[in-house]
């Protein structure tokens, strides 16, 4: 995958040469005095990209590479803005005056600002190849002068780590032993090969485990051998080490031959005995797939355990053999206090008493992750034993810690996750930094601002917001980010970093001056007066005012977290490309009089701020693409919203009111929320025009389409509208109040829509022309009753992934029998609240169901069998009924026959089982 546009690595390098390769087309051929200049500067810096490119590869370049490589970004951000006037100035020449004077007026400018512009490119040239010379002055080219260092890779002393001094692990390594056993619980001797995969972040202990597991099971095998993976391994080293161990010879005894070679002579040694192999830390499914070719395939009563901090390679690792997935969890309260007193204080002894309160407060924040827990305690060991101290650590959790040898062994370990990372990812995990410390963080949030910030360029037939979205799925992959909460869909909405991982991110980001934070305890501004990103936060307890002597000209994105702070001018912020209040509920109209001044502005949240209207001078953002007015006191967007050609996400409240002219807006692919009563007959008809419209959230207050009121019109013409969106772009419709819209067919069928959900849109039963959505991928339908007939209509949608079906009658119709002969063959998540009974066959790929069940007094013998043992892929069963003291007898029974059912199944699904009246409780399948 091509790097981002805008990297951490790289800084603004790559738009700089493409608006470069951009001034040298047919579009600026007037530009002749400054063409020959350009084309120069376009080779200095494809230059200066490629070795940058290379060495942000390097986990720790020499101090004078990170100082030429700060110089490069920084010039580059410099040349970006630079570029970025000189571009508004180019185009604002088609502005023409209309007065004779006037006239005269613009072409004296217009000479003298090209001469300007001229000599500006000729000074940025200069200062280009100063900055080369001066690296290629001081850089010493004796490759010999380098002192060899080699590290000892902290892992390797886990495995040396006294069984006595571990914490926690006891019942984490009986569930892998169990997990390997055979099921009268003795280890296999005659089954196949088995296979465990543990997986999480880095510090939460995956080789301290499986080495206790190793130690207590390898002397029950007749060869065994436990190898550490690197993140770019030599696989000839690899295999090796392996052919070594289980063929009980000397490393330097083995052939070196080819790979091949050693992968036959280790499947050689193996053959026909019992083995047990450790491989730990594997980053990726190519090393894996080496790997496993040197297992035979009838290993009978062989076991493997694998470790990784990625998700897909634990995945690929257990689809190879019989295999499971253990997802380490972090050490509970207990544990914690544990191990803090032992490494701290040498002893389980309590803690001094004036320090029971801090040390909690600082075990919270490691959040059960071992090595957070050792790193901190170590820095803690050579501090006094004083409330105030510790306090100061406690503080500095998350804000840079302050460096000794226990922390600089967990910023090696994390280091090794972040210099894995592709450029583009690593960029993005950089910018979570920006975030304050345990704050919840919207998914979607994240991903409009990669996007305004340019670290996500579009690729093939996905939108950048897709691909957003995958690069947030791979940092969730890979353990860096941790989910917190999930939609109805079981879809990430939010998430958090984990204090220890924003302590390093942080460190990067100030490293390499890619985020400023100013009002954090602990992180000074720096030495760096030009700003880029500035993340200001403050609580309600004090008063936070910018430093003076910062530039603030060429800060991109600014970020405002809290309140009780001075809210700057924004004349200050010429090249700005993010503004984000963040809830800074002191921000009033007047402090956006001079926003249209932002000519380079992407995006722009407001809300849940107070302001009440926007300034008609918001027609200057020409670049907005992000426009965020969701709970404020705004009503009424003005007329110079049309004017923002290249908007892309606007986001209000039901309830406001939208200016004729949107058919400008054909950049717009999500609009939410449109209140269709609300609007003017022209606005309702230029919506049904917009031809790159992706999503809607729509509300059609449900007016009968008959007569000729003002209503019915508005009613008719969106509807109209709605079917005409589907013949273009629209993946996705949410609709209130859709109940008439809904009941009359949708011609012609909209064949691109992904997405339907409608709300308080209840229908007699399933429409017809539901079925003809053959890209239907989501669907959520109100029906009052559900017969054969409706099931045959979801059933045959071809791609069908996730069904949301509520009942809105009470009356009962006994069960519905749902079969395999009625589709739903990609059908991967279910929510209903009535009565289903899933016969053999039916839904073959269905994993996770959501029942939501009232009444539970009438429903007596077998009323809960609905037959889930039928459906194979079955992982997760979540069912909420309700009841009272009366119908108890009931609920019980609905407890009873669900837990029958998850036993039963081949996967014994993970069942959460909620009496509505009672707290819900987690049963585990076998």
């Amino acid at each position: 995958m091509e790097a981002a546009l805008v990297s951490a690595a790289t800084g603004a390098l790559k738009p700089i040469i493409r608006k470069l390769a951009t001034l040298l087309g047919d579009e600026y051929k007037r530009l002749k005095g400054v063409r020959e200049e350009i084309k120069s500067l376009t080779h200095e810096l494809s230059a200066m990209d490629a070795f940058l490119m290379k060495m942000s590869a390097e986990e720790d370049p020499d101090m004078q590479d990170k100082v030429w490589m700060n110089e490069v970004r920084e010039l580059s951000y410099d040349i970006d803005d630079f570029i970025d006037d000189f571009l508004k100035y180019v185009n604002d020449e088609d502005i023409k005056p209309d007065n004779f004077m006037e006239k005269i007026k613009f072409f004296l400018g217009k000479m003298k600002t090209r001469r300007q512009i001229g000599k500006e490119i000729e000074d940025l040239k200069k200062q280009i190849i100063e900055v080369g010379e001066r690296n290629a002055r001081y850089k010493t080219h004796d490759t010999f002068s380098k002192t060899l260092s080699i590290s000892v890779d902290p892992r390797a002393l886990v495995i040396f780590e006294n069984a006595s001094k571990l914490v926690g692990k006891d019942a984490p390594k009986t569930e892998i032993i169990k997990l390997l056993k055979e099921e009268d619980g003795h280890v296999p001797t005659k089954s196949l090969l088995k296979i465990v995969s543990i997986v999480g972040s880095g510090g939460m202990g995956k080789t301290t485990l499986a080495n206790q597991v190793y130690q207590e099971l390898k002397g029950k095998f007749d060869c065994q051998a436990f190898i550490s993976m690197s993140r770019n391994p030599d696989m000839m080293n690899i295999l090796r080490t392996i052919l070594s161990k289980v063929g009980n010879q000397r490393y330097a005894e083995t052939e070196e031959g080819s790979v091949q070679q050693l992968i036959i002579n280790i499947k050689e040694c193996l053959l026909d005995k019992r083995y047990f192999i450790v491989v730990d830390d594997i980053w990726d499914v190519k090393t894996w797939d080496v790997i496993k070719a040197t297992f035979p395939i009838d290993s009978f009563g062989s076991i493997i355990i694998t470790t990784s901090r990625v998700r897909d390679v634990a995945e690929s690792c257990c689809s190879s053999f019989r295999g499971h997935i253990y997802n380490i969890r972090p050490l509970n309260m207990m544990h914690a206090q544990q191990l803090f007193h032992e490494r701290l204080f040498n002893s389980k002894e309590d803690c001094p008493a004036h320090l029971k309160v801090v040390m909690d407060k600082i075990l919270k924040k490691c959040d059960g992750l071992p090595l957070a827990i050792i790193a901190i305690s170590g820095l803690l060991s050579n501090t006094e034993t004083t409330e105030l101290l510790w306090n100061q650590v406690e503080i500095s959790i998350g804000r840079a810690l302050e460096r000794n040898s226990s922390v600089e062994r967990m910023m090696n370990i994390l280091s090794l996750s972040y210099f894995d990372l592709p450029p583009h990812l690593r960029t993005c995990l950089l910018y979570l930094s920006i975030f304050p410390e345990d704050s919840i963080i919207e998914k979607k949030v994240v991903i409009r601002r990669w996007i305004a910030e340019g670290f996500i360029q579009k690729e093939g037939r996905y939108t950048v917001h897709e691909l957003g979205e995958r690069y947030f799925n791979e940092l969730v992959n890979r353990s860096l980010i941790q989910p917190v909460e999930s939609d109805r869909y079981d879809r990430t909405m939010r998430f958090r970093v984990h204090d220890t991982i924003l302590d390093f991110i942080i460190s990067k980001s100030v490293e390499e001056n890619f985020v400023t934070f100013v009002g954090v305890p602990g992180i000074p501004v720096g030495t760096q007066r030009k700003v880029r990103r500035l993340s200001l936060q403050v609580g309600n307890q004090r008063k936070l005012f910018l430093l003076k002597d910062v530039i603030l000209s060429h800060v991109r994105s600014l970020n405002v977290f809290g309140d009780s702070m001075e809210i700057p001018s924004l004349d200050e912020f010429m090249h700005l490309r993010v503004l984000d209040f963040g809830g800074c509920r002191q921000l009033e109209n007047h402090h956006l009089v001079n926003i249209g001044r932002l000519f380079h502005l992407k995006y722009l949240n407001l809300r849940h701020l107070g302001v009440s209207e926007l300034p008609e001078q918001i027609k200057h953002l020409q670049y907005l693409e992000m426009l965020d007015l969701r709970d404020t006191n705004v009503r009424e967007l003005p007329r110079a919203i049309a004017n923002l050609s290249s908007l892309v996400h606007l986001l209000v409240d039901s309830g406001v009111t939208f200016p004729d002219g949107v058919l400008k807006m054909q950049a717009l692919e999500i609009l939410k929320q449109v209140e269709a009563l609300g609007q003017s007959l022209n606005f309702l008809q230029e919506l049904g025009q917009l031809k790159n419209l992706r999503k809607i959230y729509l509300d059609l207050f449900d007016v009968p389409v008959i007569g000729v009121t003002k209503e019915c019109c508005k009613s008719f013409i969106a509807y109209k509208s709605l079917r005409n969106l589907g013949t273009q772009n629209l993946r996705s419709v949410t609709v209130w109040h859709g109940s008439g819209f809904l009941l009359e067919p949708w011609y012609p069928a909209p064949r691109s829509l992904e997405k339907l959900i409608t709300w308080r849109s209840a229908v007699p039963c399933v429409p017809e022309w539901v079925g003809s959505l053959v890209n239907l991928q989501k669907l959520r339908l109100e029906v009052e009753s559900l017969g054969q007939q409706d099931l045959c209509i979801l059933g045959a949608l071809p791609v069908l992934l996730t069904l949301d079906l509520e009942k809105t009658t009470k009356s009962s119709e006994g069960k519905l029998n749902v079969s395999g002969g009625d589709g739903f063959r990609f059908l991967r998540n279910l929510r209903y609240n009535m009565m289903l009974m899933f016969a053999q066959g039916s839904m073959p790929r269905l994993e996770r169901i959501k029942i939501y069940l009232a009444k539970t007094e009438s429903l007596i013998g077998d009323t809960y069998d609905f037959g889930l043992e039928n459906l194979p892929c079955l992982i997760y069963v979540e069912c909420r009924v309700s009841g009272n003291a009366s119908a108890q007898g009931g609920v019980e029974a609905a407890k009873a026959a669900m837990e029958r059912a998850a036993m039963a199944n081949p996967n014994h699904p993970k069942l959460l089982f909620v009496n509505r009246s009672l707290p819900a409780k987690l049963h585990n399948g076998c």
